[in-house]
């Protein structure tokens, strides 16, 4: 896939998550399930903006031009694997913030009460339920379907196993 592609929809991920709130107005919520995923989402956004590229490669046999390549295929990793973490964090934005729109709709406007617990309860399940879903696997499945159905060049994309190699490194 083309390199401006992928910054492209890096960018775009970027900004529908630092655009997400990540505090409730009622600081007694601060601790609830949605609000601590978003609040995780804020973060990880801002770690993955953060974290330098990892653009060298080792010295290749072949020349200037099959280092230029191998150099190439490095940078391509780093973006594709970058725009891979913005929508895994994008997804679980989403599911935290259905959460919240749940979570408000039950609440009506008022504080938790007992009798609305159970319900309350039932939309915390919910929402772990959605994160636990959303793996690297599911992911990269949904990514690819979505560039292949805007005809985009995947021949040359990374593997699922390069990516998750590539997050391992920049997690330690």
């Amino acid at each position: 896939m083309d390199g401006s592609e992928i910054l492209a929809d890096f960018r775009t991920l970027q900004l529908y998550i630092v655009s997400a709130p990540d505090s409730p107005q009622n600081a007694a919520d601060t601790h609830t399930a949605g609000w601590t995923a978003l609040r995780q989402s804020a973060i990880d956004g801002h770690d993955i903006l953060e974290c330098v590229a990892d653009t060298s490669v080792p010295v290749t046999q072949g020349g200037e031009q099959e280092q230029n390549k191998a150099e190439l295929k490095q940078v391509h990793l780093d973006a594709f694997s970058r725009r891979h973490q913005g929508q895994k964090i994008y997804l679980r934005q989403c599911a935290a913030l259905q959460w919240l729109e749940n979570r408000d709709f039950l609440l009506q406007g008022q504080r938790p009460y007992p009798a609305i617990q159970p319900r309350l309860i039932a939309c915390d399940l919910q929402l772990r339920a959605e994160l636990a879903a959303i793996s690297d696997e599911y992911v990269y499945a949904q990514l690819a379907a979505s560039d292949q159905s805007r005809g985009r060049w995947t021949v040359e994309d990374p593997s699922l196993r390069s990516v998750q190699r590539w997050l391992r490194i920049r997690q330690r």
